[in-house]
């Protein structure tokens, strides 16, 4: 069903670009406020604070991770006959960043923070969280793309 034209494609394609932009303004407010901020808890209470953090962005951003993934993928296969593969593969793509990044660099900072605050992977935290921020952006973007081209089609 790839290119065809059916309100299904158009709905995952909008599930994809809400999820998309949300996630693209949620980790800007992350990397330029929350995440510096760190830095400011005292080393006392820094703890019980990273876990705090821990429990609650992952019920907040968890679900909608999963609702882009799925959503990413399934564009490969259901999307409006006005975006290309080479776009859906892009936004698959970005969103495989992501994960990898969320996995291999900020899983592992925040666990490390857990302990206490250490310099070090507060630093690391922040450097390598720029990898999620330009990747949702560029998704954001690339869905905002792909919906005009659905629309203006239509």
């Amino acid at each position: 069903m790839a290119g065809a034209e059916s309100p299904l494609s158009l709905w995952i394609l909008i599930a994809n670009a809400a999820s998309a932009w949300f996630l693209a303004g949620l980790i800007w407010v992350i990397q330029v406020v929350h995440y510096p901020l760190f830095a400011a808890v005292g080393r006392s209470e820094f703890a019980a604070y990273e876990a705090s953090h821990t429990r609650l962005i992952t019920a907040v951003v968890g679900p909608i991770m999963l609702l882009e993934l799925a959503t990413s993928a399934l564009l490969l296969v259901v999307r409006p006959a006005a975006v290309p593969m080479w776009a859906a593969a892009l936004g698959v793509a970005l969103v495989a960043v992501i994960w990898l990044s969320t996995i291999a660099l900020q899983i592992p900072a925040h666990g490390r923070l857990a302990q206490g605050f250490a310099e070090d992977a507060h630093a690391m935290l922040v450097h390598t969280n720029w990898i999620r921020t330009v990747a949702w952006t560029l998704h954001g973007a690339l869905c905002a793309w792909m919906l005009h081209n659905a629309i203006a089609a239509r």
